[in-house]
């Protein structure tokens, strides 16, 4: 671990105390909320992929950050949206569990009871909306594209420029979606995660693929062949929100309530300290 990681893990440290010592005074003074969800028995039990770095992975050895994983003995989750999951958990009273679960499954999950909460990097989309209820964004989003250096498409200015390309995405996901906005795009089959979207990009199977711009340093950390194609306001994707938000069930009113509560507690100094470090503490 370098000196500069160490460091930015102890101020994720630091900020994470301040905003349990925050979440517990605004609980005390916000009507009990753990009375008001006496239902959930005491626990808050997220869903994620634990697969989407840096928003969510899965570590073998237990840390002052990361969670266990329920479902997948001797496994922690750590992440960015395990730190939201821990302040949103904290704030409430509640016991954080987290379970592991594939993308498509986390909204059938959370329908039947299963999970309370998706925080797993996902967005507020009309779609979605028909199915369950959403928090204000956690985190704001831009989308990009990734492809192999030499590519054709390297010196790309606008998603028209992408035009004839093969262009790949995640399946269920607006990353996936968006790739329609590009005319005469070949829209590949998506596929189930962005471990599966790096993969084929790497194999030469895709021309280009969809990705978070935020996301895009740790993907090229791991693999240096890759280059990254952003686009000016106007000249990229329209996305359907603005990031990401606590996906939860419509009958859970007071949930929303306490956890839009939580959400607010946080500044956008430590949000930006939690990105960071989650980032840098990524695998690679």
């Amino acid at each position: 671990m370098t000196n500069r990681t160490f460091r930015r893990i102890s101020s994720l440290l630091m900020a994470m105390v301040m905003l349990i010592a925050l979440a517990v005074t605004a609980s005390a003074e916000s009507a009990a909320p753990y009375e008001q969800l006496s239902y959930l028995n005491g626990q808050l039990r997220v869903g994620m992929e634990c697969a989407y770095a840096p928003n969510n992975w899965q570590e073998s050895e237990a840390s002052d950050t990361n969670v266990p994983i329920e479902n997948v003995p001797g496994a922690y989750a750590e992440g960015y949206d395990v730190q939201w999951a821990r302040i949103i958990a904290d704030y409430l009273g509640l016991e954080l569990v987290i379970v592991k679960m594939d993308w498509d499954g986390l909204i059938p999950a959370l329908n039947e009871g299963q999970i309370d909460a998706i925080i797993a990097g996902m967005m507020d989309t009309a779609q979605r909306r028909e199915a369950i209820n959403f928090s204000t964004p956690y985190h704001s989003t831009v989308y990009g594209m990734m492809v192999n250096e030499g590519s054709p498409f390297e010196s790309a200015t606008s998603i028209q420029d992408f035009a004839g390309a093969s262009v790949l995405g995640q399946k269920d996901t607006a990353l996936d979606t968006v790739i329609d906005q590009i005319q005469g795009v070949n829209h590949l089959t998506a596929v189930s995660s962005i471990p599966d979207m790096i993969a084929r990009l790497q194999q030469g199977a895709c021309d280009a693929i969809t990705v978070n711009v935020e996301n895009a340093p740790a993907y090229m950390a791991a693999n240096p062949g890759f280059r990254l194609i952003t686009f000016a306001e106007g000249d990229g994707f329209e996305l359907p929100s603005k990031g990401s938000c606590v996906g939860l069930r419509y009958d859970d009113d007071a949930l929303l309530t306490l956890v839009n509560e939580a959400l607010a507690t946080v500044d956008q100094d430590a949000r930006d300290v939690m990105w960071e470090t989650a980032s840098e503490s990524a695998p690679a």
